[in-house]
């Protein structure tokens, strides 16, 4: 059975995507890029990484195959095994190992297994049906010469100039000058006069309005016979979804489970029980965080002091 087709289809889906007794392959959203030497633009994809500490088997890639191929879950299992086992022979005699559309494996010096993504398939379903272009380099003319030239045409071009004709005015527009003139010191005097008048008429009004007012307040009695009873108002804080938890083990016994809870609580975990899984399992976390950088930092102190099995549970819970 390959198995290979089924990892790049599960990698659309989902952002962690584990082969049991292999390692997981994590991914992590791109956002689109600009390279300005090349002019070329790439969108938003999704990275391919590769974690080989991630082994255990969540179930995800079996029952994915075993509803694909409409097989038992346990042949599946069987079958991913089987394939594990190759691609570690492959890796040891060739020194290498190829994923279809997911990516490439090789041994470095040290013997360290070095994972290299297959950029030519984006995994960002949001981004289906987007390519990488380039685009031409803008292209703007230079008006410098025109400019010149048309400020030579504007030099050689004749001035022209304008004398304005002089008219004689009559000796009645004099007078007539001085009677608006006249006109105008007297408004200029007169109508602030008129302007305070009416504003101080206007604040006795304002006082006597006033003093009504307050009169008809100091009169009335206000009285409220069914009073409308209080309302209390419960407010649900939305709490931050953890989707990576550091799994400390599973019981077939509920009383193992749930000594192992409070032992780990008194230890100083936030440690949390999910319920009983499909396969009958009661599952016990050392806790959950938001972001797979701070699990895996926690998980590296437990593994060197406490538990050498923990390992990263990725699920929303």
């Amino acid at each position: 059975m390959n198995i290979e087709p089924y990892i790049a289809q599960l990698l659309y889906r989902y952002q962690c995507v584990t082969v049991p007794g292999f390692g997981a392959f994590l991914t992590e959203i791109q956002s689109a890029q600009l390279v300005e030497s090349s002019h070329s633009f790439f969108p938003p994809k999704k990275i391919i990484s590769f974690n080989a500490h991630i082994k255990n088997n969540d179930g995800l890639l079996a029952n994915h195959i075993a509803q694909a191929e409409k097989t038992s879950y346990e042949y599946v299992v069987s079958a991913i095994q089987y394939q594990v086992l190759n691609w570690k022979k492959n890796i040891q005699l060739d020194g290498i190992l190829s994923i279809k559309n997911v990516g490439n494996f090789e041994l470095n010096a040290d013997k360290n297994l070095i994972f290299t993504p297959f950029d030519q398939t984006n995994y960002l379903t949001n981004s289906f049906g987007l390519s990488a272009f380039v685009s031409p380099v803008i292209k703007r003319e230079i008006f410098e010469q025109k400019i010149e030239a048309l400020e030579e045409n504007i030099d050689q071009e004749a001035v022209i100039e304008f004398i304005p004709e002089r008219r004689r005015t009559s000796n009645y527009l004099k007078y007539a000058a001085v009677f608006v003139l006249g006109l105008g010191v007297a408004g200029s005097i007169g109508y602030p006069l008129y302007q305070q008048k009416i504003a101080s008429e206007t604040i006795l009004v304002e006082k006597s309005v006033q003093k009504q007012v307050q009169n008809k307040i100091q009169e009335a009695t206000f009285f409220i016979e069914n009073p409308i009873p209080a309302v209390t108002l419960t407010v649900k804080m939305k709490e931050e979804k953890m989707s990576y938890h550091i799994m400390a083990g599973a019981f077939r016994d509920e009383k193992n489970a749930e000594k192992i809870f409070k032992k780990l609580t008194i230890q100083g975990y936030k440690a949390r029980r999910i319920p009983q899984n499909k396969h009958g399992l009661f599952p016990v976390l050392y806790g959950s965080y938001a972001t797979f950088a701070e699990a895996e930092k926690v998980r590296q102190e437990i593994l060197k002091n406490e538990n050498p099995d923990a390992w990263v549970l990725i699920e929303s819970l």
